[in-house]
């Protein structure tokens, strides 16, 4: 049997706790978490509960943790954008081999560093891109390497972000600033950089992009909004970003839910939909009680209670048009061409009927077309020659980033095990351009112009 490895948790919110954290309890014989660092209270007390975390290892700020000797065989680091980089460069000075969350860093300065010091110290650092460790991208990757479509001639990728999920991240949450936290085509779109540069398989070598805030400004502001919604709102029944609507009721989950291909979830949701006094009821009563992401962001406390101070209190109840310090794109455009000729157009917004994303692929002899949406996935190919449409694959809901976030965290823990970057894709230093793409879509951006990546370089 090989051998159990032993990490350090640092950041113990949505993606340490409740991806990888639970990933570690799923598979005890892959990897153990025995220590952490995380400033909320209530956060690091469910850790420690959950994997059993002796006193001494528990922290509240991740400098005391890494002034420790290395005692573990990874750091797991799921910090805010902002505390990436810090950390990551202690870690692998320390010794550990560090799986970091995207993006690796929010200047390019401490991007680059970080690659340099994950080659000088010998010590892995991948990049939380799971997205090309779904099947759905994993199929599509080999579908292109078959030749099956000829040369790739265009990708038109699109990020369709629903309106709860933008105002949730990008309105009141984590990500509304871009000076605290990061560009949105960063915090949100290296992702979908990387699967642009990892399906392509060449350098960017230019680009330009256009986007703006165009929604969400006070002269949006409804006549008589409060402050908090929950205050009582003249539009609180017609308006899409009711945080009630959101946190309490759960409508926007819902409605995802209703387009399951899951027999018994599509039948719940859609009844508490049309018959919402039903949660009193025990077959429907986990719909009341929800207590996942995004209301899992907002409070400690996931009483109704609690939910309600957080929204009275917090800017998870603020109204989304007078959040002063909103600075992040609500939409985006990205033209590329790559060193190869090969072009690709990439589309950010969030105001999308569902949640997820939409690729087409133009070769010489064929084109692709995918959904990879929470509802579920599916990618059809067509034969320019024999006009022939295959349906290549068509799946149910997807959860984990459609089962990358399993697959980013199985191949860590073998390169750690067999002591190399075995998968060069995901190494600091591939990872390194899809932020260089993102850097320079946002230069190209605010100055207007095409930029040129050898500038960034």
């Amino acid at each position: 049997m090989s051998k159990r490895l032993t990490a350090i948790l640092i950041g113990a919110g949505n993606r340490g706790a409740d991806t990888f954290g639970e990933y570690a309890l799923e598979n005890p014989e892959s990897i153990k978490i025995i220590a952490v660092a995380e400033p909320q209270k209530a956060r690091r007390a469910k850790i420690v509960r959950k994997h059993v975390i002796p006193e001494e290892n528990i922290f509240e700020s991740w400098e005391p943790l890494l002034d420790k000797e290395k005692f573990a065989d990874v750091a797991l680091i799921m910090t805010q954008d902002q505390m990436h980089y810090e950390p990551a460069i202690k870690a692998m000075n320390q010794g550990y081999d560090v799986l970091l969350e995207k993006p690796m860093a929010t200047t390019l300065k401490e991007c680059k560093s970080l690659a340099d010091v994950s080659e000088s110290t010998c010590k892995i650092l991948h990049i939380c891109h799971g997205l090309r460790y779904a099947p759905f991208f994993s199929i599509i990757k080999s579908i292109i390497e078959s030749g099956k479509i000829g040369e790739v001639v265009n990708i038109s990728l699109r990020e369709n972000v629903s309106p709860f999920h933008y105002a949730h991240s990008y309105v009141r949450g984590h990500w509304h600033n871009r000076e605290k936290s990061s560009p949105m085509i960063l915090a949100k779109s290296c992702h979908d950089m990387d699967i642009l540069f990892w399906l392509v398989g060449q350098k960017v070598q230019r680009l330009s992009s256009f986007g703006s805030q165009k929604y969400f400004g006070k002269d949006k502001i409804p006549e008589g909004a409060p402050d908090y919604c929950i205050q009582g709102c003249p539009i609180e029944k017609t308006c899409l970003y009711n945080a009630s609507r959101i946190y309490l009721d759960i409508i926007p989950l819902l409605q995802i839910g209703a387009k399951s291909s899951k027999g018994l979830e599509k039948f719940i949701v859609k009844s508490v939909l049309k018959f919402p006094k039903l949660t009193n009821l025990p077959l429907f009563r986990k719909v009341k009680n929800y207590s996942e992401w995004p209301v899992s962001t907002i409070s400690s406390d996931m009483s109704r209670d609690g939910k309600i101070k957080a929204l009275n209190e917090t800017n998870y109840g603020r109204c989304v048009y007078k959040m002063d310090e909103h600075s992040v794109v609500d939409h985006q455009v990205v033209n590329i061409e790559f060193e190869n000729q090969t072009t690709a157009t990439f589309t950010l917004h969030g105001f999308s009927n569902e949640e997820g994303r939409t690729l087409r692929v133009d070769g010489t002899r064929g084109t692709l077309i995918g959904e990879f949406l929470a509802s579920g996935d599916n990618i059809v190919l067509f034969d320019h020659l024999t006009d022939k449409k295959t349906i290549v694959r068509k799946t149910g809901s997807l959860i984990g980033h459609g089962g990358g976030d399993v697959g980013i965290m199985e191949t860590f823990l073998k390169s750690v095990k067999l002591k190399t970057n075995h998968d060069v894709m995901t190494n600091a230093r591939a990872s390194l351009e899809s932020h260089l793409m993102a850097f320079a879509a946002d230069i190209a951006r605010l100055q207007k112009r095409v930029v040129e990546i050898e500038e960034l370089r």
